[in-house]
């Protein structure tokens, strides 16, 4: 049994201790320096790039705006009576002195003759006391009295006087005879009436319909008072600008024609601080319905120009402020800081810090630090506004 375990324990003594001394040998052995990483080339970032080209700026100002008749008029009768006949279709297109209602008329006819009748007695009568203060004045004095002197003269004045009322009540009497025809006092669109063949109708019983002009047609919008206050003072530098007024319709569409300024109102509205801008515009298709709404865009005529670029050229910097990668001669992106105004139509203009013809990267700019090298594309038609674009034609 002891040679068993001495068979054993002799080997595995032997085995720890070469163990052991292998370990100690590993930790005082001096080590091999590690191998240095292999240092990867930096790969170029593909990216879409344009030319800065000077384009128009004309942001135009959006205001709601509110269609207005610049005439409108509701048709009232001036005499009474029965509508004997309506000349017009409702909806039609009229113009001034148009006859469009007919009264029965024979009442005034008759009182017309009537005034004519009393006319012409007051004129008897005024000859008779005339040619009587006549035959009295040249009489001799012997033979009248003052006082039928006087009394002739004073019949010849009230003689005279009859004649003039009577004049007055036949006027009176032809106007109302004029009036049972209903004329259309101005030219416009007439819209439902409110009466028939038959109706009595009266000044104190209400319109007998509506005429609102619709060509041309006004359009206002309310200025707001910080607006106006740069507005006059442009005029008074003598600054303006010739302004192009359009409308935008309810369908998207924009108005064929242009409006011409009309006048400003003369009170600051209380509520919105604001004051109503008028404008006139020509509407012979009737486009254009009073008291509906409408957008008015209000810009330049003759808008200055900017270098501009693709809206989604413009990043944010880290220090604040806005920038543009530009591609420089060595291929490299280079952010530049640059001033702009407002976006429009997909384009941002430029006003400091790039020039025409520079290139600039328009897509990819996510990827991309300053002094990165890149390999310049052009974008595709439907890509060229993609902030981050990742498929290039090559």
């Amino acid at each position: 049994m002891g040679n068993i375990l001495k068979n054993i324990v002799g080997p595995v003594v032997l085995a720890a201790v070469c163990i052991a001394t292998g370990w100690i040998l590993c930790e005082i052995w001096p080590k091999p320096a590690a191998a240095a990483p292999m240092a990867m080339p930096q790969m170029a970032a593909t990216i879409g790039v344009d030319t800065v080209q000077e384009r128009e700026y004309n942001l135009p100002e959006k205001y709601v705006a509110h269609a207005e008749a610049m005439q409108e008029v509701s048709l009232l009768p001036q005499v009474d009576g029965y509508i004997k006949e309506i000349s017009f279709k409702e909806g039609d297109i009229v113009k001034e002195g148009d006859v469009l209602y007919v009264l029965d008329d024979e009442r005034y006819r008759a009182v017309k003759n009537q005034r004519m009748a009393d006319l012409e007695a007051a004129k008897a009568e005024q000859r008779r006391a005339d040619r009587q203060y006549q035959r009295l004045a040249n009489a001799d004095e012997r033979g009248r009295s003052q006082l039928e002197l006087d009394n002739a003269e004073a019949q010849a004045e009230t003689a005279k006087a009859q004649v003039l009322l009577a004049e007055a009540n036949l006027i009176v009497a032809e106007y109302d005879l004029k009036k049972t025809r209903v004329c259309a006092p101005i030219s416009g669109q007439i819209g439902k009436s409110n009466v028939h063949v038959g109706d009595y109708v009266a000044p104190s019983r209400g319109a007998l319909a509506r005429i609102v002009q619709v060509d041309p047609i006004r359009v206002s919008f309310p200025l707001p008072d910080r607006l106006y206050v740069q507005w006059r003072q442009l005029q008074k530098r003598g600054e303006t600008y010739e302004q192009r007024m359009r409308i935008i319709l309810a369908d998207g569409s924009e108005y064929e024609y242009q409006g011409a300024f009309d006048f400003d109102d003369n009170e600051m509205s209380r509520e919105t601080a604001s004051i109503m801008l008028r404008l006139k515009f020509p509407n012979p298709d009737r486009m254009l319905v009073p008291n509906s709404f409408v957008t008015l865009l209000y810009d330049r005529l003759n808008p200055p120009k900017y270098p501009s670029v693709q809206q989604s050229a413009i990043f944010d910097l880290p220090g604040g402020g806005v920038g543009v990668y530009v591609v420089d001669g060595e291929g490299r992106a280079r952010a530049t800081p640059v001033s702009v105004l407002p976006s429009h139509d997909g384009f941002t203009p430029v006003v400091k810090g790039l020039e025409v013809g520079q290139r600039y990267v328009t897509a990819g700019t996510r990827k991309l630090t300053d002094g990165a090298k890149v390999v310049e594309v052009e974008p595709t038609p439907t890509e060229e506004n993609a902030e981050d674009y990742e498929g290039f034609k090559l």
